[in-house]
């Protein structure tokens, strides 16, 4: 996608993930059974958890699909930092659900990050993370070792945000 900032487009569906770049990978338990899955797919796709997590987020459709572009945000006022993403890719399998997008050009960071659900073979669900980024901008820049940090922390955040989400009954 000619939009984006990094030439490694869908590269949070392989392994290994690209070098130069920071990796994060978090896995998180959701709970079991198939009707979390579908929760947890569907809150993921339609962006749901990141709203409920209180991500801003802006998209050019109601769920994430190839090309779909999003805007997630976070902060207030002219502290709002602003980043600019692409869905690059989406997968609606029997046993796994979600999405990868990629940073566009004037976010804060160059990479992509992916969010899928997964039923696994004893029946319990877990939401991964997976991604790579570096500093684009100034502001990630000036963050250096900090940025990475923020990173697994809001990820973990989004993670006891689904777990919240598809675990009401």
């Amino acid at each position: 996608m000619r939009d984006l900032n990094y030439p490694e487009e869908g590269g949070t569906r392989r392994t290994p993930l690209p070098p130069g770049y920071h990796h994060l990978r978090e896995e998180l338990p959701l709970g079991h059974g198939r009707a979390v899955l579908t929760a947890a797919g569907e809150a993921i796709t339609t962006f749901r958890m990141h709203r409920a997590a209180g991500t801003g987020i802006r998209a050019d459709a109601p769920r994430a699909a190839p090309g779909v572009h999003v805007e997630v945000s976070l902060g207030f006022g002219p502290l709002r930092l602003r980043a600019p993403c692409t869905v690059v890719w989406t997968v609606a399998e029997e046993n796994r659900i979600g999405f990868g997008y990629g940073a566009r050009r004037g976010h804060p960071e160059c990479g992509e990050e992916a969010f899928v659900a997964e039923l696994r073979a004893d029946g319990s669900v877990w939401f991964t993370v997976t991604a790579f980024s570096r500093p684009a901008r100034t502001i990630t820049r000036l963050g250096g070792p900090l940025v990475p940090v923020f990173q697994r922390q809001y990820v973990r955040h989004l993670g006891r945000t689904l777990r919240r989400l598809t675990n009401r009954r």
